[in-house]
């Protein structure tokens, strides 16, 4: 497989994202670049206190190594003594607004190798949004950016993950979803590699035409005290998720990732309360029964 090929694609990506991002925030992005001992390393593109994301990263990985850890093999057992390498461009970006919601997306490439055998290869990737204050033009807008990207391979591909993010992207322990969900998939190398190259490059260019136009609307709401409150303790959810059910995350800090970029992911502010319920009419139950309920949304 041409892995050349695709590293160039996404580090042109997160050039691109990165300088779209900058654009609506006004502040640059550091650019911090890791070598990775055992094989690799990236660059991530980080801001904070920006004057619209309070927190977000951009980051490119290319790690390689002699042997995958055992959760890996354990669920994928052909992989088992074979080389692998492992790249890809993962964003989360954390709005200091409530009324603007958190995103996520990344793409990815897998390749294992083994000396008298065909690699075992495959894409993965996606996007989902996070609001903590729902607006269903937003949820409309995200979702129909999602379908439309994924349109020219066929009428099935939207459906099927949007169904495969909204049950990736639910916390099982609390029985409710992170966010509106979006897309997600993983394991595909069908039809052919070409078709599945195609695929990527057409989900993460679309990210910015999903989430751009969002942010804009949104990042120069009004708010108050009780919707920053609200945000930290929604923004615990998003924590929860990444360190407990996250398979990338698993995957990265296994096997020996930069923590500091894996864990780049997670908001600058977050709270916690026991047993925490919202008020009955309010702002913020209607998160709750009108958006976090795994909705067909186009």
């Amino acid at each position: 497989m041409n892995t050349s090929r695709i590293k160039e694609f996404l580090i042109n990506l997160q050039h691109s994202i990165v300088s779209g991002l900058e654009q609506v925030d006004g502040k640059t992005f550091k650019q911090d670049q890791w070598d990775r001992p055992e094989g690799g390393g990236g660059m991530s593109s980080v801001i904070e206190e920006g004057n619209v994301l309070e927190r977000g990263g951009v980051n490119f990985s290319h790690v390689y190594g002699a042997g995958l850890p055992a959760s890996a093999t354990a669920a994928r057992p052909e992989l088992a003594g074979r080389s692998f390498e492992a790249m890809g461009v993962s964003l989360v970006l954390h709005p200091r607004n409530p009324y603007a919601p958190t995103v996520h997306m990344n793409v990815r490439y897998f390749e294992a190798r083994k000396e008298g055998a065909e690699p075992v290869w495959w894409f993965g990737g996606g996007m989902d949004l996070t609001p903590y204050y729902g607006y269903e033009e937003d949820a409309i807008h995200f979702h129909q950016t999602c379908k439309h990207a994924l349109q020219p391979f066929g009428d099935d591909y939207y459906p099927r993950f949007k169904k495969w993010c909204d049950e990736y992207f639910y916390l099982k322990h609390r029985k409710e979803p992170r966010g509106i969900g979006g897309v997600f998939f993983d394991d595909l190398n069908q039809p052919d590699f070409d078709s599945c190259f195609k695929l990527i490059r057409n989900v993460s260019e679309n990210f910015l035409n999903a989430y751009r136009p969002i942010l804009e609307k949104r990042k120069d709401t009004p708010y108050g005290e009780n919707e920053r409150d609200f945000q930290a303790y929604r923004r615990g959810r998003y924590v929860e998720f990444n360190l407990v059910w996250d398979r990338g995350t698993l995957f990265g800090l296994q096997t020996g990732g930069r923590t500091e970029s894996i864990l780049m992911s997670l908001p600058p502010i977050v709270k916690w309360r026991y047993d925490w319920r919202p008020m009955a009419g309010s702002a913020e139950e209607k998160l709750y029964t009108d958006f976090l309920i795994g909705k067909d949304w186009v």
